[in-house]
């Protein structure tokens, strides 16, 4: 029906772009695409055939020899044997497994699992009924999710997280957000396939690793902006210093600096100061293997988002299930535990910063840069409050994969908790956020009060007028609350300079 000619025009939202999950080449950024609803989910037509096969494989299996959780039971029980007409153990293990406790999880974070688990699957080694792959797809069109409580994995597979899914499947478990896909029946043959898997796990992790990310680009902008306030050097970024040492994540913060300042390859040494103090000094030697501990995170990831990992793997080729240990998640952890490190040395160095701003020596104004009337304090809370911050971090960043546990009567007697890693990875970075927001308001007033303004040409005077734009040029004492929260927020536009 046409509009009337006096009706506003109905405006057309074009359709997102999809995402192809075939189970070999999904990405971390396209799983917080997915996470986000900014693209929709395609799975291959030859991936689902696939699945298929090891669908029809996986029931040959079950009922001509004896296949782990299909044939018995699971953990401890694995030596009991379920009886061929007994159709309703698969249930039964969804049920007593999706007990998952604490708070139910943001929208995103199930969102990343649903996507995870259903590119899993379409790797083809799983071998449940394909219906179970486009329930998850239909429920990321429709921006349903499951119900998840928080705790429940202990880095050996998202049990309660994946029932708890696989119950919202068979219409016996609570969905939220958009419509949910009309329920499935599951039986023994897809119970365990379902919930072998740490696609919760992963998808935090993903999630995780992505803002991270964003962070750390963005830190090495707020840096460049306190060497600016500082009459800092250029010369710790030159190109034959670390020529001479080249690890690739400090020769790739080396250059970025050098971009973002308009600096040289080769800069001239200041006149003044010979060298200058660490964090500013340092920032390649301190951002570079967070840099690198990023890429190593996202190689393990990509490899994890794209297993079959499956326990039993169901495979087409051999019409064999081989019992095996994929879905311990011993290099997830590590790599969690190197990242978080390796962040927490750059939001340190985020501190020192912010503590040579605040001394005259560097800036040539007032100590905290107060105001001029008589014991004025000006930023002096923000060390302490960044302090704060930084304390948090530092508990975030104690590695989890220290953690140890037995369980199922002995038979499962060591643990990577992964997930926990991951949820601590998470949570690093609203406090990473401030730290660098206090940086941020303290290197603006430093530039301000020196009436200095970067070129707005280049990437450090784009960054300024930004924050300028945001930040209260006041200088009186006040409370600086609101003026932290606003530079925090901002940080993701500094990483996309």
């Amino acid at each position: 029906m046409m509009s009337s000619p006096m009706s506003p025009p109905t405006a057309v939202t074009a359709p997102a772009r999809a995402v192809v999950l075939d189970g070999r080449s999904l990405t971390v950024p396209d799983v917080v695409r997915l996470a986000d609803r900014s693209r929709r989910p395609s799975p291959d037509p030859l991936a689902m055939e696939a699945a298929e096969r090891s669908w029809h494989t996986a029931l040959e299996l079950a009922m001509s020899g004896r296949v782990y959780g299909r044939t018995t039971g699971v953990g401890a029980n694995r030596h009991e044997e379920v009886p061929a007409d007994d159709a309703d153990h698969g249930l039964r293990l969804l049920r007593s497994h999706a007990g998952a406790i604490g708070e139910p999880l943001p929208a995103r974070q199930a969102r990343a699992m649903l996507a995870i688990r259903a590119n899993q699957l379409l790797a083809g080694g799983a071998g449940l009924r394909p219906a179970v792959i486009t329930a998850l797809v239909a429920a990321l069109e429709s921006g349903a999710h499951p119900v998840i409580n928080e705790y429940g994995a202990v880095g050996t597979g998202d049990l309660a997280a994946l029932a708890q899914t696989g119950l919202a499947l068979a219409g016996e478990h609570p969905w939220a957000a958009g419509p949910p896909p009309a329920p499935i029946t599951l039986d023994n043959n897809d119970a365990l396939a379902l919930i072998s898997s740490n696609a919760l796990t992963l998808g935090q992790s993903a999630l995780a690793l992505d803002e991270l990310r964003g962070l750390l680009a963005a830190a090495t902008a707020v840096a460049a902006l306190s060497l600016l306030a500082v009459d800092g050097s250029y010369e710790a970024y030159a190109t034959p210093v670390h020529a001479a040492r080249p690890h690739p994540g400090a020769v790739s913060v080396a250059a970025g600096m050098r971009r973002l300042l308009g600096a040289p390859d080769r800069p001239t040494p200041p006149l003044g100061r010979i060298q200058d103090p660490y964090g500013f000094r340092c920032l390649p030697q301190i951002h570079g293997p967070a840099q690198d501990a990023a890429d190593a995170l996202d190689r393990v990831l990509t490899v994890e988002i794209n297993a079959a990992a499956e326990n039993p793997l169901i495979c087409v080729a051999d019409h064999a299930a081989y019992h095996h240990g994929n879905f311990y998640l011993a290099q997830v952890a590590l790599a969690l535990d190197a990242f978080r490190l390796a962040m927490f040395q750059t939001a340190r160095l985020s501190t020192a910063r912010l503590s040579a701003l605040s001394e005259p020596a560097y800036t040539r104004l007032r100590p905290f840069l107060a105001d001029p009337l008589p014991a004025s304090s000006g930023v002096m809370i923000l060390e302490y409050a960044a302090g704060a911050a930084l304390g948090e971090l530092r508990a975030a960043s104690a590695p989890a994969s220290l953690g140890h546990a037995v369980l199922a009567r002995g038979v499962e007697e060591q643990a990577s908790f992964a997930s926990l890693a991951a949820r601590q990875t998470l949570r690093a970075g609203a406090d990473y956020r401030l730290v660098l927001g206090c940086e941020l308001v303290t290197a603006m007033r430093a530039l301000r009060q020196r009436d200095l303004r970067p070129d707005p040409g280049l990437p450090v005077g784009r960054a300024f007028a930004l924050a300028d734009e945001v930040l209260a040029p006041e200088m009186a004492d006040r409370p600086l609350t609101d003026d932290v929260a606003a530079a925090a927020r901002m940080l993701d536009r500094f990483a996309e300079l």
